[in-house]
């Protein structure tokens, strides 16, 4: 799966939250400061490209809706997060976030319940 960009990640963020719409509505519910709408549909037009979203043309508006989930994006760059930079070893991960101080005991006792029920 292709990477995001930061304003293409932000954009994605409004689209997977709304669901799906027109370029205007996707501005208004952009965080502050809104980008330009051109900005906007720009980013948009590059997100089809990447096959991230999914164009309906209604006249001569669009209507734009997600092809790729938050979860399957998610998945796909955590999994390549892990890869490129623990050695693939999402133990790798947990022992850097311990060593950092930004997982706790509870936290791990809870991932240890999961992991024990799966």
């Amino acid at each position: 799966m292709k990477t995001l960009t930061k304003a293409e990640e932000q954009v994605m963020m409004v689209l997977w939250k709304m669901g799906q719409g027109l370029l205007m509505e996707i501005v208004e519910a952009m965080p502050e400061p809104q980008p330009h709408k051109n900005t906007v549909a720009t980013i948009l037009k590059i997100l089809a490209e990447k096959e991230f979203v999914k164009v309906e043309n209604l006249g001569r508006i669009h209507r734009y809706h997600p092809a790729v989930s938050k979860e399957q994006y998610s998945k796909a760059t955590l999994t390549g997060m892990v890869k490129g930079y623990f050695e693939g070893s999402f133990s790798n991960v947990v022992s850097f976030m311990v060593e950092e101080k930004k997982i706790s005991v509870e936290d791990l006792e809870l991932l240890l319940k999961q992991l024990k029920k799966k």
